[in-house]
């Protein structure tokens, strides 16, 4: 990984290029004057977080392989049973493809490298509150890009470590790298990777708690004619709320339910306040608007990336326009919806508005519509990585009353315009639970982690239309081998 460190000036000069609504000053083409020039204020700083933003709508990261390409794929969302399809390796875990490998390759030299920027970005800001870089700036800047080197961290282990398991928790997984320098950091285990996670989203937490005004005056998505806007939009940033529910996904991909269901809980207590629902549910007016549906559920979104390329993700892999071959789908490029309704069960499911019939004139095809630019249309930029709808999942798994569990269910399924359901016991709700991520997190990221987090050892079929009878899951197909890249740094 000695390359990945090689980035100090790397750091301005992929914010120079990515912030082009700004104009920018001459950089001299060193790296510590560089830097010096980049973080002489706070508009500095901000310039350099905002980088690390931009690059994870990178096609590498979130703006498709690690939310609704490669990633769905793997969880088996799509039907696939063409040899010359091109995401066709990737659906039987052929690891060992050289166009497969190049794939995880690149998302892992990517995080890396935002993981790196991250770290210049804390070193910067120092131990407390500056002339330069005063409150509440060092508090939001500070806490995003610990929240911000977290998250990544925690993505590359739940793509690249093992299961989490007494067994194989102390098992060398990826490094943790906190520190800027060149030197090769050793790979950890998952616990200790996971210590640093959650040691960085507590730091966090903490600079976040009194600085985000998220807390007070809510998501502020609007413009600021008073000033300026930089703690505007506060969705399109790891921000306060969206670092506590990652808490919470990080506590309970170790399994920690105790802890999960305290931050899920707290968290949720303080947004569905009475006096104050900073997320709140979808409305049916804007769910089922024929001209402007908010198939994002844009108000429950906590964290979500800007990304106004985010068409061509939808160009490259769902347009109905595409050869039968070459997009994903639930069809054999027809308007067959058993695979749809496999997935719902309910008809009036706000959720299945996403499935479509799109045509070309001479071809018609049930279509993934949920990132189909919608002009003007809420959410029309949102890539989400955290909304509300996994806390209370991550309430009802982790609630040790069944009745109590169910209720934190029910709750999301009312929401989505869905019938209550009454598992009989904790085993039931729990499948019950798996359902509605697979119908919630469709298009962002979430459920082959889900799958791999609970060791599934059958998953829907991906050959098939119907998605049964269903396919049988070999454990170490969880597990991404580390890349190339990353390996001959150490042998």
């Amino acid at each position: 990984m000695k390359s990945i460190y090689k980035i100090k000036i790397g750091l301005f000069l992929f914010v120079l290029l990515s912030v082009s609504c700004s104009k920018w000053v001459d950089v001299k083409p060193t790296d510590r004057l560089g830097e010096d020039q980049l973080f002489l204020n706070k508009e500095g700083y901000l310039k350099a977080l905002n980088g690390v933003y931009v690059e994870m709508t990178n096609t590498a990261l979130y703006g498709e392989h690690l939310t609704a390409g490669t990633i769905d794929v793997l969880a088996q969302y799509y039907y696939l049973n063409s040899s010359v399809h091109p995401y066709q390796k990737y659906t039987i875990f052929t690891y060992t493809d050289a166009d497969v490998k190049v794939t995880f390759d690149n998302a892992w030299r990517k995080a890396y490298e935002l993981i790196a920027n991250c770290n210049v970005i804390l070193e910067k800001c120092g131990a407390a509150p500056s002339e330069v870089l005063p409150q509440p700036y060092f508090g939001i800047i500070k806490g995003e890009a610990l929240a911000l080197r977290a998250m990544l961290h925690l993505d590359m282990l739940r793509l690249f470590g093992p299961i989490y398991s007494e067994t194989d928790k102390l098992k060398p997984s990826i490094p943790y790298v906190n520190k800027t320098g060149y030197e090769v950091s050793p790979l950890l285990g998952s616990e200790q990777v996971m210590l640093h996670v959650t040691e960085d989203l507590k730091a966090a937490l903490d600079l976040l708690g009194s600085t985000d005004p998220i807390r007070t005056e809510g998501v502020r998505n609007g413009s600021n004619a008073a000033g300026p806007n930089d703690l505007y939009f506060r969705q399109y940033r790891l921000n306060y709320y969206a670092a506590k529910a990652l808490l919470a996904r990080a506590y309970l991909w170790q399994a920690n339910k105790t802890d999960a269901l305290t931050q899920a809980q707290e968290l949720l207590a303080e947004v569905q306040s009475p006096t104050k629902t900073v997320f709140p549910f979808v409305t049916f007016a804007a769910a089922t608007n024929i001209e402007k549906p908010d198939r994002m559920f844009s108000t429950e979104v906590m964290f979500s990336l800007y990304d106004i390329r985010r068409i061509q993700m939808y160009n490259r892999l769902f347009d109905v326009s595409l050869q039968v071959n070459s997009k994903l789908s639930f069809s054999a490029g027809d308007v067959n919806e058993q695979r749809v309704n496999s997935i719902y069960d309910d008809a009036n499911d706000y959720r299945r508005r996403i499935w479509q019939s799109a045509s070309t004139g001479t071809t018609t095809a049930t279509t993934n519509m949920k990132y189909a630019d919608v002009p003007e249309g809420p959410g029309r930029y949102m890539i989400p990585l955290v909304r509300l709808s996994e806390v209370l999942l991550i309430a009802a798994e982790c609630h040790p009353d069944l009745a109590t569990g169910i209720a934190y269910l029910n709750q999301l399924r009312s929401a989505r315009n869905c019938v209550n359901l009454a598992p009989a016991d904790a085993s039931a709700l729990k499948l019950e639970i798996g359902k509605e991520y697979r119908r919630e997190m469709i298009g962002e990221g979430q459920q082959f982690f889900f799958y791999k987090r609970n060791a599934y050892q059958t998953v829907p079929n991906h050959a098939t239309v119907s998605i049964n009878p269903a396919k049988t899951m070999v454990l170490t197909n969880y597990v991404v081998p580390l890349p190339d890249s990353e390996t001959s740094q150490r042998y």
